[in-house]
């Protein structure tokens, strides 16, 4: 009788960015393979070559809802069959602008998510309430004391 071996996959892995600051603004960002960067725009002393240190946080909100909303909807047998995400979000920019410290700077992110699907309001029902349970990056960010509304609109082919 051969045994069957199940495979592990590391639950608790370690992420690294390495940055190296070029200018008072740009950083030049590297993890694994890849290569990126974060600049500010020129009205705030940047290049604009690439995504501000706020908009790579909201990025990765956009990018990690639609990774885990693929993964439930897998899950429950449910197919997305086109989906957009977007946020919109609050920026008390006085910290940044070093006025006074912000504790919330952040006060509050609409998450819209447009999704094509066949399923039903039921079918759907858990994907909306998994997403904030296994998302880490929402979750990161709702802990903070950040409120994020998400709205959710849902067309049927």
């Amino acid at each position: 009788m051969v045994e069957h071996m199940k495979i592990k996959s590391k639950l608790i892995v370690h992420q690294k960015v390495h940055g190296v600051a070029e200018s008072h603004c740009r950083t030049i960002l590297k993890t694994r393979d890849l290569i990126d960067v974060s600049d500010e725009p020129v009205e705030r002393g940047g290049t604009n070559e690439g995504f501000a240190p706020t908009e790579f946080m909201l990025a990765g909100l956009v990018a990690c809802t639609n990774v885990i909303l693929h993964r439930i909807a897998a899950k429950h047998g449910v197919e997305i069959e086109d989906m957009n995400i977007a946020v919109d979000a609050s920026f008390d920019r006085r910290g940044v602008t070093l006025q006074e410290e912000i504790d919330i700077p952040y006060p509050e992110i609409r998450l819209m998510i447009e999704l094509t699907t066949r399923a039903s309001d039921d079918e759907l029902a858990p994907l909306k309430q998994e997403l904030r349970r296994y998302c880490p990056v929402s979750k990161v960010i709702s802990q903070s004391g950040t409120a994020i509304i998400e709205e959710w609109t849902v067309t049927r082919p």
